[in-house]
């Protein structure tokens, strides 16, 4: 995923980030899914969709009546989701995938004003206007129909026994987005988000993405968290906010170490919320 005009996406679009993005979906897209609530023949626009696995996931939901367009800005991305969706065996209407801006999405005559959905997830966060995205999703919303941000709150992450000098880095890579221009607290001001964009607030949650020893995921939650820090690293040592050796340890030898240790756990959550665009 890549941000609008304005925005940068910390982490890249390299091989090892896709590897991460992928991971990160097979862990949160059916929790995503039982929140989302998407019904058989609704219509959704898809802000941010990356490598398209969360589009494929909501056109299954939707059924063949339904529709799911992609909007991504890298051009890479959009191949890989091209890709996946040639071989996912949905039908050629269920899904289009379109390179395109979150702030001006490339929508047809007709379009803007159409969809039963508009969702964007981990977009909000990487750009320094998020703002006009979510005026944008309520514009191309239907009469009521559902507009559903999720994002995240990098204050919300805990990890026990915590891991040495994780915090240090963890502070860093939040100042990270602040140097950008960019809020990455913006889960907490997601319902705020919705009612200045024009939309009724219905609804606020987390979806749950941590875990503990012993559970399934949890090698895969904390393998996630040392990627996010690996793609951020480079620019966080530029900007004089890292040692990159004691990046290097951390990802490669303390992150793993505290990924095996029978007592451990992780507590992060997704912040969602939704809104209704009001009747006209």
């Amino acid at each position: 995923m890549t941000t609008p005009s304005g925005g940068e996406y910390v982490h890249g679009t390299h091989r090892s980030e896709q590897e991460r993005l992928s991971l990160m979906n097979k862990i949160l897209n059916e929790r995503t899914l039982a929140e989302l609530a998407i019904r058989e023949g609704d219509h959704v626009l898809d802000i941010g969709s990356g490598l398209g696995q969360m589009s494929i996931a909501i056109a299954r939901r939707a059924g063949t009546g339904g529709r799911v367009i992609g909007v991504e800005r890298s051009s890479e991305q959009i191949e890989k989701a091209v890709a996946a969706f040639r071989v996912s065996g949905l039908g050629p209407r269920q899904i289009d995938f379109r390179v395109g801006d979150a702030t001006e999405p490339p929508l047809l005559p007709g379009e803007s004003g159409s969809f039963d959905v508009c969702f964007t997830r981990f977009l909000l966060e990487h750009v320094p206007d998020p703002l006009a995205v979510v005026r944008r999703m309520v514009q191309a919303a239907k009469p009521n129909g559902r507009i559903v941000l999720a994002d995240d709150d990098h204050e919300l992450l805990k990890l026990h026994p915590e891991p040495s000098g994780f915090t240090e880095v963890w502070r860093a890579y939040i100042e990270l987005y602040r140097r950008n221009r960019n809020d990455p607290m913006v889960g907490r001001r997601l319902v705020q988000l919705l009612h200045q964009a024009g939309a009724t607030p219905t609804r606020n949650t987390w979806v749950w993405f941590g875990a503990c020893s012993g559970n399934d995921m949890f090698e895969p939650v904390v393998n996630n968290l040392a990627g996010v820090l690996q793609g951020a690293a480079p620019r966080l040592e530029a900007e004089g906010l890292v040692d990159g050796e004691a990046m290097q340890y951390l990802c490669g030898v303390t992150l793993p170490e505290f990924a095996q240790r029978p007592d451990a756990a992780v507590w992060f959550a997704m912040s969602l919320s939704e809104g209704v665009k009001p009747a006209q």
